[in-house]
């Protein structure tokens, strides 16, 4: 494989969303040039036919799958068939056709919701699939786990160098901020930036408040993605197992909600009250990732979570014009 950006072709699988953008950025810094994206108009990933055509076609030497139907508690709860039906067919249908077009190099991006609702925190790796998930988001969880064992079984099966990522909480630029089916940061600041406008008095936030997360910043989480990619097949067997290959990607450190709704209502400038919602579901209590193996392999979180938010409420604000709100 060439260390020249210009001579590896990568496709970047979602390249729209919050995190695919985040990966265009992060390989153009690292001098990529001879990048491949398709929007949904112009290839439908969950037509096998059409993304076997799409790499037969383009013939990418690297994959980065980042596309994936995402969404906060309400979205995964309410719409949990199309969550695990179309989840599991974009990345069966681009695993599957890397491999037949002999792609050189793929890295899967899962979600920190693949391990058990009560894990032991922080989460290590080789607690996936040692208990019950997490019941509102388990259809996309279960996807997830599925897109690993995809990764594992081809490479096992192959000897393809699929590689798989489980980031946590991510935010930042080109996030959703629609209220129904927003992750909780940018919820939050849509939240208290229109309690502010508006001079609300209070906001409510839904839940307790108690529940931790683990944030990291998007730009963070390539960086991370790009870094994982440039390894070594030696180096990256050295520090994964074949049945446990996946790797955890955050920051090490996690907030309760409520430490997190009062970190951007200073933010955003709102003063007011603020009040939990009991009524309303908590989710997982507690998500840490256990990041000893990424830090192991070189590469460690930048962006503090306070400059992060500032960061995407400053998007936020210069981007309202063109977001689904």
């Amino acid at each position: 494989m060439s260390n020249d950006g210009s001579f590896t072709r990568i496709y970047i699988a979602g390249h729209h969303g919050m995190v695919g953008s985040a990966l265009v950025r992060a390989l153009e810094r690292a001098g990529h040039t001879n990048l491949v994206t398709r929007t949904h108009a112009d290839l439908d990933l969950i037509d096998q036919a059409a993304v076997d055509a799409f790499f037969a076609e383009q013939r990418p030497t690297q994959v980065y799958l980042a596309a994936a139907r995402v969404g906060g508690i309400h979205a995964n709860d309410t719409y949990p068939a199309e969550f695990l039906y179309q989840n599991l067919l974009i990345e069966a249908n681009i695993i599957h056709a890397a491999w037949r077009h002999g792609v050189e190099r793929l890295l899967f991006l899962g979600s920190s919701c693949i391990y058990p609702r009560l894990a032991p925190q922080p989460m290590h790796e080789s607690t996936l699939l040692t208990g019950p998930l997490e019941p509102t988001n388990e259809p996309y969880a279960i996807a997830k786990i599925a897109g690993i064992k995809l990764c594992e079984s081809y490479n096992r099966q192959y000897g393809t160098d699929f590689r798989s990522v489980m980031p946590t909480n991510l935010y930042g630029p080109g996030d959703n901020f629609d209220l129904n089916d927003s992750h909780v940061l940018p919820a939050l600041i849509r939240r208290f930036h229109e309690a502010r406008v508006a001079g609300a008095s209070r906001v409510t936030v839904w839940g307790s408040g108690m529940p931790r997360r683990e944030l990291m910043h998007v730009d963070d989480m390539a960086a991370a993605c790009v870094h994982v990619m440039g390894l070594t097949p030696e180096v990256w067997r050295a520090h994964t197992d074949p049945r446990c290959s996946h790797l955890n990607v955050g920051t090490g450190v996690d907030v309760t909600i409520a430490e997190l709704a009062q970190l951007v209502a200073e933010v955003v400038g709102f003063e007011g009250e603020i009040v939990f919602d009991t009524g309303k579901p908590d989710g997982t209590p507690h998500k840490l990732l256990d990041v000893g193996r990424l830090r192991g392999l070189g590469w460690a979180a930048r962006i503090a979570l306070a400059d992060g938010i500032r960061q995407t409420y400053r998007w936020f604000l210069e981007n309202q014009g063109q977001l689904r709100l």
